[in-house]
């Protein structure tokens, strides 16, 4: 199987992993060699519950057993997409209230930063530098790294880019500002945290000149930082969200949330202003609806305090210089990429998955599923600090 992976598989990079896997439950992934590995990764934060959860299997299950796919999206009112939207209206605070389903985090940059241009009548994008939002030309417009998107200009235009947690850059936030778009927590550049009171300056200077503030938690979104989003622990709320990854647990999804008033524009003037055949797909709400509710009615998000600190205690190494992150997402500092790549290869090697950061391969990417057990944080770490040593 691997000949063919390399042989017929588009590639990403040229030295991919594969890895061949045999099947996955809980917070392990078992290889075609019949060893199983301890996943600290999930799927880049995507498999919320862990593998094969067993609410979200039955859920896909019984949606299969109904029907799948039957029309584009926003035409018929279906059981599974209409209670996800719902319970994402019920559980977040307004004016977030109306949500439009689509089928990756970066098709939900699209929209998003498509409602901002429709809705304020302006052109101008504010981004960051550092930041990831996908990889679609526009996500990766707004993308804070020139060396991962120089290759394919020309991009979207009137776009500028501030620093994270750097409120000198707010003069560019003008009457001609369409929208500011900002990871909650920067992912990519190796999970860096907002100042405490950042967002609420962020926030106060967007109302201040009419330009929407647009939050990406594609990656801690769905309970990963002990909140059902990041936001919420900052004192604001965007005027426009943006969800992925983790709200499908193990399926692909996203959406941007907005108020009715906000996400009504896209309805006219041109009508149709965003739209999609497979957004809203009811297997895929069927499994993003029974994570969502497993999420919110579980102590999951009450334990993300603890298991964040035995992380803490236990990566303590000469070789680890700091650990960033917030919740179950962490990035260990190694100094190095040549010596972070070596790590997660040897960690691979003593049966534990472990990743590094997109802009900063000096940080090993630590983001297992939100059901990861204290005992596994404990294997997982000894296996961590066994690695630093042998490598």
């Amino acid at each position: 199987m691997q000949r063919d992976f390399f042989k017929y598989q588009a590639q990403t990079t040229p030295f991919a992993a594969g890895f061949e896997v045999d099947r996955a439950e809980g917070s392990y992934i078992y290889g075609k060699d019949g060893r199983a590995y301890l996943d600290f990764v999930a799927g880049v934060s995507a498999n919320t519950l862990g593998h094969s959860h067993p609410r979200i299997i039955d859920a896909i299950k019984e949606q299969a057993d109904k029907y799948l796919h039957v029309m584009v999206y926003g035409e018929y009112a279906q059981e599974k997409p209409v209670e996800l939207c719902r319970l994402l209206a019920e559980a977040t605070p307004a004016p977030l209230e109306v949500t439009y389903l689509v089928n990756s985090g970066a098709e939900a940059i699209d929209g998003a930063l498509k409602l901002a241009k429709r809705y304020t009548g302006r052109e101008e994008i504010i981004a960051f530098k550092d930041s990831y939002h996908g990889n679609t030309h526009g996500a990766l417009s707004v993308a804070g790294n020139e060396a991962h998107k120089r290759e394919f200009r020309p991009l979207l235009p009137l776009i500028d880019f501030i620093g994270f947690n750097d409120t000198t850059g707010f003069d560019k936030i003008t009457e001609k500002t369409a929208c500011v778009l900002v990871e909650t927590i920067q992912g990519a550049a190796g999970f860096i945290l907002p100042d405490d009171d950042y967002f609420i300056r962020l926030k106060q200077r967007c109302e201040e000149v009419g330009a929407l503030l647009i939050m990406d938690e594609i990656q801690p979104g769905f309970g990963r930082t002990g909140k059902l989003f990041a936001f919420e622990h900052y004192g604001i709320v965007p005027d426009v969200l943006v969800m992925g990854k983790g709200m499908g647990g193990g399926v692909p999804v996203g959406a941007f949330m907005s108020s009715k008033e906000i996400m009504q524009s896209l309805t006219h003037s041109p009508k149709l202003g965003h739209i999609t055949t497979f957004g809203g797909n009811p297997l895929i709400a069927a499994a993003s609806l029974a994570t969502l509710q497993e999420v919110l009615a579980s102590d999951l998000m009450e334990q993300i305090d603890r298991k964040e600190k035995l992380f803490r205690e236990l990566l303590i190494h000469p070789k680890i210089q700091k650990v960033n992150g917030k919740g179950l997402m962490l990035a260990v500092d190694l100094g190095s990429a040549e010596f972070t790549l070596s790590v997660a290869a040897e960690c691979m090697r003593q049966g534990l998955i472990v990743f590094w950061q997109l802009y900063r391969n000096r940080y090993l990417r630590i983001s297992p599923p939100l059901t990861v057990s204290e005992d596994e944080i404990r294997e997982g770490c000894a296996i961590i600090l066994a690695a630093l040593d042998a490598v």
